[in-house]
């Protein structure tokens, strides 16, 4: 009999109306060369407030990640949520592979709608993809927040047995990462979240499968591979804009020692917060202590900022 209902795809459709609703509208750019990479953009930018970028991680698409955040950001901020490259409705022919590539992209598409200034937040591989637009470009940035994003890990962590304890080689990542079977999805959640959920039925992971992680499995696997190879901390550049990392107590994806490491690497620019718990998938376990987080980091600091301005402006009167 042929499959006449998805959950995953119902589901999807419900975050994109939610998206909409919100204010957003979906939008599709070619770059140039192969690449066309979709976002969802403000469908009016107001030019008095400032910019949010969102990068999602893997797994679901960029929706699923965000959509308890939009309505709460979208009154102080125009957001701006791309798809990544072989993720959602986003893709390139080119063979670049690396989060820098991801993040040239991501600012080019932000340049044809343009935006020159923005903040960004990034959760776990986007974590990856927000820290090398924060490196590479220092003057578009103003505020970073790094969400479980283990960008300190080096390639020996993983095949010397170093941090990581529950996977000891890059296809062993792959293949939780990009789950292909419901045991293997159902291992994903356990690893993800800190309570996972009780029941998690096989038809149901088969289904989301099916909708979110056939497609493009190939590319998202050579994504995986380009993080891991040849990866040093020597290579990597210190980022100086105001960063607010952010960590699952109980992550079992990146583990804790990443966060206290990338501090370290960031020095006094960087802040740490530690959510009790909670394992990697903050957005999705622990939304609403996600959010106390970035409402102080990214609006909070914003009111104070403007609220010190005008009070500089009249001292000048």
């Amino acid at each position: 009999m042929a499959k006449c209902f998805s959950f995953a795809a119902t589901q999807d459709s419900c975050y994109r109306y939610s998206f909409t609703r919100s204010g957003l509208k979906s939008s599709t750019t070619d770059l140039g060369d192969g690449t066309i990479m979709h976002c969802w953009i403000p469908k009016t930018h107001d030019p008095s407030k400032p910019t949010l970028l969102l990068i999602h991680g893997f797994g679901a698409n960029a929706t699923w990640q965000f959509n308890g955040l939009i309505p709460k950001f979208m009154p102080k901020f125009n957001i701006y949520v791309p798809d990544l490259l072989f993720f959602g409705e986003s893709y390139t022919t080119r063979a670049e592979r690396s989060e820098a590539f991801q993040a040239q992209c991501v600012m080019g598409l932000m340049e044809t709608h343009s935006v020159t200034k923005m903040d960004v937040f990034g959760l776990s591989y986007g974590g990856f993809v927000a820290y090398s637009i924060a490196a590479q470009f220092k003057e578009r940035v103003g505020r970073v927040v790094l969400g479980c994003a283990g960008v300190c890990f080096e390639e020996k962590d993983v095949d010397e047995g170093g941090v990581f304890k529950l996977v000891t080689s890059i296809e062993e990542a792959v293949e939780l990462l990009i789950p292909q079977t419901p045991e293997k999805a159902r291992e994903l959640v356990r690893l993800s979240f800190y309570r996972p959920p009780p029941s998690m039925p096989s038809c149901f992971l088969q289904d989301f499968i099916e909708v979110m992680c056939t497609e493009f499995r190939q590319e998202k696997k050579e994504l995986i591979q380009a993080l891991h190879k040849d990866r040093k901390m020597s290579d990597l550049p210190k980022i100086t804009q105001p960063t607010l990392i952010i960590w699952g107590e109980h992550d079992q994806v990146f583990p804790l020692e990443l966060a206290h490491r990338l501090e370290r690497h960031i020095g006094d620019n960087a802040e740490l917060v530690i959510i009790k718990n909670v394992g990697h998938a903050l957005n999705a376990e622990r939304p609403k202590e996600l959010y106390k987080h970035l409402k102080s980091f990214l609006i909070d600091n914003l009111v104070s900022s403007k609220q010190a301005s005008h009070s500089n402006g009249r001292k000048a009167d």
